[in-house]
């Protein structure tokens, strides 16, 4: 019989107790944490206010920076005070809400890539009906679709690793609430969480991927029939920004869930999880920035204007 008692508080191992690779984790972590908000917010301020970003391409970029923010938000600073205080408890209800964010916010991500997806094969394969097709009305329902999908794929692994119970032992290998770590220390039978948790993530993978594959494919037969060479290259910038992203979330995925030897299993999910939570949010609007001419000028417009209302 295993001696299973009640939890209230869990301790976040961390990544590391060197103290100086500490200082210089807190640092890294500051800085894309800082370049990630400023920069998504950035992407949202110039959506709203521009009004040559209103087609349903900005939409779902704005809605992407969002969870981009949201995201990140909800492991990054968390564990900066962790670093700085050196408190590492968290409450149990504390890391199931982190649980459910990151898991929801990640999700829909993954939803949202494949609405995009859509979005770009639209704009190349049906020029002449994407307002008609991508509609406000409808873009507002695939974003809407994306946050109903994520919350009804996570609700039922959430129930059951509700009802998980705990030894003494109350300590994380991770530096978040994640279901990996929770589910090596419960002292609960997790046969069919652990399955729900596999067949919902390869769901959701195999899912949005197709959609987006099939898009890609669809949308590489079309520009290889324009005549021209430059508007070849112009369907193509249209999609590199998209393809570049779509590229770096379904990576790191791939790598989080192919497994290594037991031994280097946590130190890799552990890496991939830092890259995924802070690095990536960060390189995004940048991404879409730098390779994108309406951001741009979007961006220089808003300058122009702060600096005129300062000059009044």
């Amino acid at each position: 019989m295993r001696n299973c008692t009640a939890i209230s508080m869990f301790i976040l191992w961390g990544l590391t107790d060197d103290p100086q690779l500490q200082i210089l984790i807190f640092i890294f972590l500051l800085i894309t944490y800082m370049l990630s908000v400023v920069g998504n917010l950035t992407i949202i301020i110039l959506t709203l206010v521009d009004p040559y970003l209103k087609t349903a391409m900005y939409f779902f970029l704005q809605n992407f920076s969002f969870l981009e923010i949201t995201f990140t938000s909800t492991c990054i600073p968390r564990f900066l005070y962790s670093l700085t205080t050196g408190d590492k408890t968290i409450t149990y209800s504390g890391c199931v809400c982190q649980i459910f964010l990151t898991d929801i916010f990640a999700i829909t991500e993954f939803f949202l890539l494949a609405a995009m997806s859509y979005d770009r094969y639209v704009a190349i394969c049906k020029p002449l009906h994407y307002m008609t097709i991508m509609s406000h009305e409808v873009c507002k329902r695939l974003v809407l679709c994306c946050w109903l999908i994520s919350l009804l794929i996570l609700l039922p692994p959430t129930s059951l690793g509700l009802k998980l119970e705990f030894r003494d032992n109350n300590v994380l290998d991770h530096f978040l609430c994640d279901a990996n770590p929770i589910l090596k220390i419960s002292c609960s039978d997790t046969w069919l969480l652990e399955n729900m948790v596999i067949f919902c993530s390869v769901l959701i993978f195999v899912v949005t991927l197709l959609c987006v594959v099939l898009s890609y494919m669809f949308i590489m037969r079309t520009i290889l029939r324009f005549p021209s060479a430059q508007q070849k290259m112009k369907a193509f910038s249209t999609c590199s920004s998209h393809f570049i992203v779509v590229s770096i979330s379904y990576g790191s995925c791939i790598f989080i869930y192919t497994k290594p030897s037991a031994k280097d299993e946590m130190i890799l999910n552990k890496v991939v999880a830092i890259l995924v939570t802070s690095v990536s949010p960060m390189l995004n609007p940048f991404i879409y920035t730098l390779r994108n001419q309406q951001v741009k000028q979007a961006f220089n417009n808003l300058v122009k204007r702060i600096l005129m209302l300062s000059k009044k």
